[in-house]
């Protein structure tokens, strides 16, 4: 008989879904070991992801460049257990019952890597802290 476990799931979203939700995605795709199922999307997708970010992510040994700005759609939303917005405000839906959070991070787009470096180190913080919420070890990079 096998065991079927549900994986906890979590949402980034941010307005163009290039730097800050790419950015955690790939960190909690890479601190969890795949015990997270992860998702990323922008209420105005940009057309590619930031190259600063993906730098600052290759830095840390983690390949974004194959990931596409995504459109925010409901059904995500709804799939999700945790949805962590960054900046997207009033047009990132709401539905009841979901755990929201409102991660207030500087937009990294147009800034070069040196910027943008403090803003990935603080999404892998605040990334930590809610695999330690979701009960699900940190994986070392």
């Amino acid at each position: 008989m096998t065991e079927t476990t549900t994986r906890p799931s979590a949402l980034f979203v941010c307005v163009h879904n290039a730097g800050r939700s790419q950015m955690a995605a790939g960190l909690l795709t890479a601190l969890s070991g795949g015990a997270v199922e992860v998702r990323s999307a922008g209420s105005m997708p940009a057309e590619m992801i930031n190259p600063a970010a993906v730098e600052a992510m290759l830095e840390l040994g983690i390949d974004i460049r194959a990931e596409k700005p995504k459109i925010l759609t409901p059904e995500a939303v709804i799939a999700s257990d945790v949805v962590i917005t960054m900046g997207c405000g009033d047009t990132c839906p709401f539905y009841p019952g979901k755990r929201y959070e409102d991660w207030v991070l500087e937009d990294p787009a147009g800034q070069g890597v040196a910027a943008v470096r403090p803003i990935r180190d603080e999404i892998r913080r605040r990334v930590t802290v809610l695999l330690d919420e979701l009960g699900v070890p940190v994986q070392p990079l």
